[in-house]
């Protein structure tokens, strides 16, 4: 029986790339949206009409119960939830005293409450199966802050102490859990930086340029299997040597 995936932020970026890949590879897969409806019928229309297996499903990973409901209809779909994929986020860029706090309270409870409510509502299934992949996309700046962004910095590193911790209560079950760290990447989120200020980022890069959403993707595909077995409670930095 084929595996199953669920994607959270699975319609566009690295949750797409994610998505194609996965669904290349023979998984079951399951993307959730908040807002980008056109976006996520669109990737699983296309999907599906090459015979690969992927459905969208609308649900906000800051609501607890509307994450319970995705997974519960992933086992009763396909008999298991075998991998999460926790990439749903969201950046702002203000200094603290600028960012209103009510955007700072979005920015954690989407990036990080966000990723405890699917480890918490995934958990069971994952536990009952004794086996399971949980793979939580933080940041580099989770791992070293960011200036002007210090509500998605503290978000991303809180990503990366429930991931740590997770780890440890969860394998004794069978289930790895590790994060990714991505750096600069080529997708939407990065929107808010001028052509000059990527130029400036990347000339910072070592090898001198950006990510690609696919190299993500790849990292996430390796760490759901088999040759990731003995890997748990792991940051898998991709930043093309920027944080080293």
């Amino acid at each position: 029986m084929s595996q199953s995936v669920v994607i959270t932020g699975g319609s566009r970026g690295i949750g797409a790339a994610t998505a194609i890949l996965f669904a290349r590879k023979g998984y079951q897969v399951v993307i959730t949206y908040n807002e980008s409806f056109e976006s996520a019928n669109l990737l699983t229309r296309s999907l599906s009409a090459r015979g690969l297996s992927a459905v969208a499903m609308k649900a906000n990973v800051a609501n607890r119960s509307e994450m319970e409901l995705v997974f519960k209809e992933t086992a009763y779909r396909f008999g298991s939830v075998d991998v999460l994929i926790n990439n749903a986020g969201i950046s702002m860029i203000d200094t603290i005293t600028r960012l209103d706090p009510i955007d700072a309270d979005r920015i954690f409870d989407i990036d990080l409450k966000g990723v405890y409510y699917c480890c918490r509502a995934v958990t069971p299934y994952m536990v009952s199966q004794k086996s399971g992949r949980i793979i939580n996309i933080s940041s580099m700046w989770g791992q070293v802050g960011a200036s002007c962004e210090v509500a998605y910095s503290a978000a991303k590193a809180g990503v990366i102490g429930l991931t740590k911790a997770l780890a440890k209560e969860l394998a004794p079950s069978g289930i790895t859990v590790n994060a990714i760290a991505p750096g600069l990447i080529e997708t939407g989120m990065n929107a808010e930086l001028s052509v000059e200020d990527l130029n400036r980022f990347v000339e910072d890069i070592p090898l001198g340029r950006m990510g690609s959403p696919e190299e993500i993707a790849a990292a996430a595909l390796f760490l759901s299997g088999e040759d990731a077995e003995y890997i748990t409670g792991q940051v898998l930095g991709i930043n093309g040597g920027y944080v080293v």
